[in-house]
């Protein structure tokens, strides 16, 4: 009999350069890290706190799995000899299904971030990094419904062949047939080069959704950032999926944006959704890393408390039911970037990850509110403001 954990789902984040961190439906991948961030003067820095792309994935994962899913984010965290047992103790609070590796003849990975006036942020490594590859992978890692990674094109395309040769190695030994996973790639910053955008267009073949931020887009082309109102940008999101994402054509391309929402392109369809603004934004740190971590929870999941919620209130709307169909058959891909955009929102309202709570009847909370309201919040938001929406159906000719 095939093994296979004890979750409903999985997805695993493998993150470029150490963060591992495995989800076991939300994550998995094997490693965390303690950040320094510095700001713009007058802000202080701050030191030794949760930090790297995995931790906030995971975080992600987590909020949108909500209590009853927790065990569906399986993650690896790598501790040196220097890891702080506060942070241990932080991390088991989520009751996630979390693999602590101990390894005393190194230090826990830092880094440091540090941000410009427009959020742009920088970054760099203060100990040495661990990198996960497929064939470390325990076999219930490898059986994740999906796969997020953070990493350049040659290394995304070694990721997505590495696990399903192990797939594939597994369906033979148990005799069973695997679907293929889904996997999300998020390109890593530094490899957003004009010289990459060949082995991008070629990578992008084997993944179902490619998601760089508005800064990566515009660096692929050697510009500042990316805007959607700007012609010249919408038309280089709509080459990239006429060009085809995944093995059937039917991809996503979804541009992160920080507080200007995100962008969703197709084929034959292209949306933005605003960011959830009732929060009060006080680091950006792992926004969007949490943003993915969140999607790739969704994508795996159905029956789920805030894929219902959201679902119930676009139903309701002419329009938005519409929406809801043309993008169906992208699974849940319209209702993760709902859950996504308002899983993000928790990460910004604090440096580091945002606090556990529970009500006196057993309701999580998230920063004191809950998780599912806010989707709803945001989702009725949504059909309120259709009037603005920047939706476009688009023709293969365009």
């Amino acid at each position: 009999m095939i093994p296979r954990p004890n979750l409903l789902y999985l997805h695993l984040y493998i993150d470029e350069l150490n963060h591992p961190i495995p989800l076991l439906d939300a994550d998995a991948n094997g490693g965390r890290r303690l950040d320094e961030i510095e700001y713009q003067p007058p802000t202080p820095p701050v030191r030794d706190i949760v930090g790297g792309a995995g931790s906030f994935a995971a975080i992600g994962a987590r909020i949108a799995a909500g209590k009853d899913h927790s065990r569906s984010v399986g993650w690896i965290v790598d501790m040196g000899y220097d890891f702080p047992e506060h942070v241990r103790s932080l991390i088991a609070s989520w009751e996630t299904h979390c693999v602590f590796r101990e390894d005393m003849n190194r230090q826990t990975t830092k880094g440091w971030n540090g941000y410009e006036v427009n959020e742009k942020r920088v970054f760099k490594y203060l100990t040495p990094k661990i990198q996960i590859v497929p064939e470390t992978l325990t076999e219930e890692l490898v059986l994740s419904n999906t796969f997020h990674m953070s990493c350049s094109a040659d290394r995304c395309y070694n990721i997505v062949q590495g696990v399903l040769k192990r797939r594939h190695e597994l369906s033979e030994k148990y005799k069973v047939t695997l679907r293929r996973p889904i996997f999300v790639w998020e390109p890593f910053p530094d490899s957003c080069r004009p010289e990459e955008l060949p082995r991008f267009y070629e990578v992008i073949r084997h993944v179902d959704v490619v998601s760089p931020n508005d800064h990566e887009m515009g660096s692929y082309f050697s510009n500042e950032s990316w805007g959607f109102d700007n012609p010249r940008d919408q038309e280089i999101c709509r080459s990239i999926v006429r060009s085809g994402i995944g093995i059937d054509g039917k991809g996503v391309l979804v541009v992160r944006a920080g507080r200007d929402g995100c962008y969703a392109f197709s084929q034959d369809d292209q949306l933005a959704l605003p960011a959830f603004l009732d929060s009060k934004a006080v680091d950006p740190t792992g926004a969007g890393n949490s943003f993915l971590g969140a999607l790739c929870q969704v994508l795996a999941g159905s029956n789920r408390t805030p894929i219902d919620a959201a679902r119930e209130i676009m139903d309701q709307s002419g329009d938005w039911k519409g929406i809801c169909a043309a993008w169906d058959d992208r699974g849940n891909i319209l209702a993760g970037l709902i859950c996504a955009t308002v899983a993000a929102s928790y990460i910004i309202e604090q440096i580091g990850v945002p606090v556990l709570s529970f009500s006196p009847q057993g309701e999580e909370f998230w920063n004191g509110t809950s998780y599912v309201e806010r989707v709803r919040q945001y989702t009725k938001h949504l059909v309120d403001r259709h009037g603005t929406l920047k939706r476009q159906k688009l023709g293969m000719d365009q």
